[in-house]
């Protein structure tokens, strides 16, 4: 008998917790007892599978992001590859990034999706910890705390940071060991790079085995807000899943395009086209890891990239190029920051701005593994790990659209360098 896929499973998880979190609320209304069994109430039973699903995502954080940006990294510096092609590659998975992540940046700002009628959602969510609580951890920062930004990319211990949770200078020093380690003898490299590629492939293992129990982590989340709040907490989550589709179409059909049409001097309807089928593989997969295959195979066939141009930039996308999970990662720290009422100065949301953009290196290919990244911000502004609970139920869905769009950039990347390598692929602008 076929195993039902793992997103379908979380699906019903979705689906039964809320029924089960309804009947647990509507019960508790109607009669003013708590659900239970022996003893124990349904909402600490749902708050416990949760916690430990949670700290098991926790668990990971630092090996998972260290090993993955020290092998990308490390990837990126090895075969003369870090040249014009490199250069221009890199160049534009930084820019798309950032420009992905400020566009949700402005987005989520405009629409407010983490207030009800101008008051914070925080009760709606059912988010425990105290708005004075939360607004002590994120403190009063300003313009002039950007400075102290670049000093935790600095840390005087590596191994306290990482203990601590410290995770950007973590996230710098993988940055330049992966650097470095290009700069050694074969000698000295090639012992490194199989010990940091074998603690990867060891983090990717132990994720997957912690994702087969997302379901049961995602019922026990998602029952746990709606046995507390009913149907209200929907209202703010309906509006947040729309803020980000929205953000992240603005980001494809705008960003992108306008890339494809202006730099890169090709049809943009018909790259989308050429792209479709890889775009479509990366929505049910919801992995642009398990999707690299399908991507190589459209971008040479359909769109007409050489080997050599679609054989460096698309596995490199693979790892690094995360526009659509950078924007999410943005909008979900800042949409919970807006629920709990915190008011978020230039300081914090540069914070937000530049920690998405650095995980976003390190989550690629694992469903759901932007969660991780999540965990790093929040953990990083003051906000409870804890909150996270609330975005799973329309994470799914969301993690599906933005791993197209990721899948979408590399294609573009790859387009935009064949042409200015001076490469006239299938889809190129007829010349003057």
């Amino acid at each position: 008998m076929r195993k039902l896929a793992l997103h379908w499973q979380i699906l019903i998880a979705i689906v039964l917790a809320f029924g089960a979190g309804l009947a647990i609320f509507y019960y508790r209304e109607n009669t003013g007892i708590e659900a239970g069994l022996f003893g124990i109430d349904f909402v600490a039973m749902f708050n416990f599978v949760g916690t430990i699903f949670l700290n098991a995502l926790r668990m990971i954080i630092v090996p998972l992001i260290t090993s993955s940006i020290i092998i990308g990294v490390a990837g990126i510096g090895s075969g003369g590859n870090l040249g014009s092609l490199g250069g221009k590659t890199l160049l534009f998975y930084a820019s798309t990034t950032l420009a992905a992540i400020l566009l949700g940046l402005f987005v989520i700002n405009a629409i407010g999706p983490g207030y009800i009628d101008g008051e914070p959602a925080k009760d709606a969510l059912n988010l425990s910890a105290s708005i004075e609580e939360v607004q002590a951890r994120v403190g009063d920062k300003d313009a002039s705390d950007v400075a102290e930004i670049f000093i935790r990319m600095v840390p005087p211990n590596i191994v306290m940071a990482a203990a601590e949770g410290q995770m950007l200078g973590l996230i710098v020093f993988a940055i330049l060991f992966g650097y470095f380690m290009t700069k050694l003898s074969h000698d000295y490299v090639e012992p490194l790079f199989k010990f940091w590629d074998g603690v990867f492939h060891v983090m990717m293992k132990m994720t997957e085995f912690i994702m087969k129990f997302a379901p049961i982590g995602v019922f026990g989340l998602v029952g746990a807000v709606i046995a507390e709040a009913g149907l209200k907490a929907t209202g703010p989550l309906a509006m947040f899943a729309i803020a980000v589709l929205l953000a992240l179409t603005l980001h494809a059909f705008g960003t992108l395009l306008l890339l494809l049409r202006f730099v890169g001097r090709v049809h943009p309807l018909k790259t989308l086209v050429g792209a479709s089928q890889a775009m479509l593989t990366a929505f049910s997969t919801a992995s642009s890891s398990a999707t690299l295959p399908i991507t190589m195979e459209s971008v040479e066939d359909n769109i007409g990239v050489s080997n050599k141009v679609s054989s460096f930039v698309l596995p490199l996308g693979a790892t690094v190029n995360m526009n659509g999970t950078a924007l999410y990662e943005c909008a979900a720290a800042l949409f919970l920051a807006q629920a709990y009422g915190l008011d978020l100065t230039f300081g914090v949301q540069f914070t937000i701005v530049a920690i998405a953009l650095m995980t976003s290196i390190g989550v690629a290919g694992v469903p759901s593994a932007s969660l991780v990244a999540i965990a790093i911000i929040l953990a990083a502004i003051g906000i409870p790990l804890e909150a996270i609970g609330v975005l799973m139920v329309f994470d799914r869905i969301l993690d599906m659209c933005r791993t197209s769009i990721n899948v979408w950039g590399d294609c573009c990347c790859a387009t935009i360098v064949a042409r200015l390598e001076g490469e006239k692929t299938n889809v190129a602008l007829d010349e003057p």
